[in-house]
């Protein structure tokens, strides 16, 4: 607690640097994710494609993947935006194939319904297919969350500030409580982000609840 009194500012200031770097790539990646997995359900030659392409950008090394992004964006070594980029292709490599099955969750005779109702196109996907992949979306956004917060901690290596710093510091230094901390914040942020998440599945789709309550 000694340790913590002293350095609390320290560890919000990185605290709100881990949030920006792990949660900004997670709004840009479902972003870019959505086209795409609407794009692999709705064409079946892409699906593959894409699927395995997006799969293979995951298994690019984290650290390998930062110290590119320099050399890739033409931006400085420190640029948090390296980070960003980096967690963003991360990010849609995790989320492509959970749109692409959320939206293939939705039952046909649900789609077959709202095209005799007049739903086509966009209409179609944002009033009746979107809403009805939310939750297996939600789950899959739920895992890049989780994610997200552990990958962007190894951006400490190449020097870019966020709640990693504490393990590395903690490491160097030997100081047990600093790296105590910096595990109990990244977990804390984990579950954060978790929650919000949830919470923003049940919000946008309130007849799951009334669902449950029928039940």
């Amino acid at each position: 607690m000694t340790w913590i009194n002293d350095h609390w500012s320290e560890i919000f200031t990185l605290a709100r640097s881990h949030v920006w770097l792990a949660g900004v790539p997670l709004i840009l990646g479902l972003l870019i994710a959505l086209p795409l997995g609407w794009a692999a359900r709705r064409w079946s030659r892409l699906y593959p494609v894409l699927i395995s392409t997006s799969g293979l950008l995951y298994t690019i090394p984290s650290l390998a993947l930062f110290v590119l992004m320099p050399l890739i964006l033409g931006t400085q070594v420190l640029n948090p935006i390296n980070v960003v980029v980096a967690m963003t292709v991360y990010t849609v490599a995790l989320l492509v194939r959970t749109v692409a099955d959320g939206l293939g969750s939705v039952p046909d005779h649900v789609l077959q319904a709202a095209r005799a109702m007049g739903y086509r196109g966009f209409r179609r996907f944002f009033g009746i297919e979107l809403p009805l992949a939310i939750p297996v979306i939600a789950a899959g956004l739920r895992v890049a969350a989780v994610s997200n917060v552990s990958i962007v901690s190894v951006a400490s290596l190449i020097g870019v500030s966020q709640l990693g710093n504490l393990l590395t510091d903690g490491y160097d230094r030997f100081i047990t409580p600093e790296i105590v901390i910096g595990i109990v914040s990244c977990v804390v942020l984990a579950l954060l982000f978790d929650g919000l998440i949830l919470l923003g599945q049940r919000l946008l789709t309130p007849w799951v609840r009334a669902q449950g309550g029928r039940s």
